[in-house]
């Protein structure tokens, strides 16, 4: 309280002393800053205040409850929560290694020429739209894994809890490898943007002890570079989280609890896409936007947790990405 009362002493101070450009650009950055916390608050609140009458007509027990008939006007979402998390879980448990080491490569490994090109391609599928994405999913990516894939892949996997019964086009597991797709250029872009912003120094030092490149990489680079690249895999997660139409499509919007990740399911954001047009009565459309209010909490979750971890695991206050 004291700090901010200092603060607009000093504001009121550099007026008086003619000091207009500083004072006008910290008024603009306050405001900028403020109206960034306003526009957070104000979406929380309307999601918060649209879902009241589902509150009160289901309570806390909407969280973990399966049904969802809008007929009987009973819903729950226990079924989406669990596909936004599992989707979500897979794609970045995919999409993680690859987009670092892609990023790895073109700093590290591949000649100027070839990281341009290759960076430029990478960035390129973060422009494309995601129903583009959802009709390849259904019209390529499903074909092609229950054609080529399945045959060998239920066999080997089959016996694993969460990977039993047959495969189906649409499904859990294609909307993820759809999503690992989406959010892969995420994780590449700003991983290879960080990983350049490593000062050379920090290679040079290793490779002169004598170290291998990839020692080089694992002790010098990567602690370094490492709050950036969680700032980006939580960006990335936060996408995969609340990504629409491609899961809209390609997942199924099976309105029950999956067993494995070969069937059928939805998340948060396709119920909402798939019903909101059809919805009518006061608790129907409450009960949307209380599912957006809890997809809200995850991803605002998700980048709570992101931040906790890297300052956890920064190096030092001289650490450049030791935020996002």
């Amino acid at each position: 309280m004291l700090s901010a009362l200092a603060s607009r002493l000093n504001l009121l101070k550099q007026l008086r002393q003619g000091n207009f450009g500083d004072a006008v650009f910290k008024i603009l950055a306050y405001f900028f800053g403020l109206f960034l916390l306003f526009i957070t608050l104000f979406i929380m609140y309307q999601l918060l205040f649209q879902g009241v009458p589902a509150i009160r007509e289901f309570g806390i027990g909407f969280l973990w409850s399966t049904e969802f008939d809008p007929v009987q006007q009973q819903f729950g979402a226990l079924q989406f929560i669990q596909g936004t998390l599992v989707t979500a879980f897979i794609s970045m448990l995919l999409a993680a290694p690859i987009g670092i080491g892609i990023a790895a490569f073109l700093v590290e490994i591949a000649p100027e020429r070839v990281n341009r090109i290759v960076g430029f391609l990478v960035e390129m599928l973060a422009a494309i739209p995601s129903v583009v994405y959802g009709l390849w999913g259904i019209f390529v990516l499903a074909p092609f894994l229950r054609t080529y894939v399945e045959p060998w892949l239920i066999p080997v996997v089959g016996w694993i809890p969460g990977f039993e019964g047959p495969f189906r086009g649409y499904s859990v597991f294609t909307a993820s490898l759809v999503l690992t797709i989406m959010i892969l250029p995420t994780v590449a872009a700003i991983s290879r943007n960080v990983l350049q912003a490593v000062p050379r120094d920090q290679r040079e030092a290793m490779l002169a002890l004598g170290s291998t490149r990839w020692e080089m990489f694992s002790k010098a680079v990567m602690p370094y570079a490492k709050g950036g690249v969680i700032g980006a895999l939580a960006l990335a997660l936060g996408r995969a989280a609340g990504e629409t139409m491609a899961v809209t499509i390609i997942i199924g919007n099976a309105r029950r609890v999956f067993t494995s990740v070969f069937d059928q399911g939805a998340t948060i954001a396709s119920v909402i896409a798939g019903n909101f047009t059809d919805a009518s009565g006061g608790v129907y459309i409450s009960s949307l936007f209380l599912l957006g209010f809890v997809l809200f909490i995850l991803t605002l979750s998700i980048n709570v947790v992101a931040r906790l971890l890297i300052r956890a695991t920064s190096t030092g206050p001289t650490n450049p990405t030791g935020g996002f």
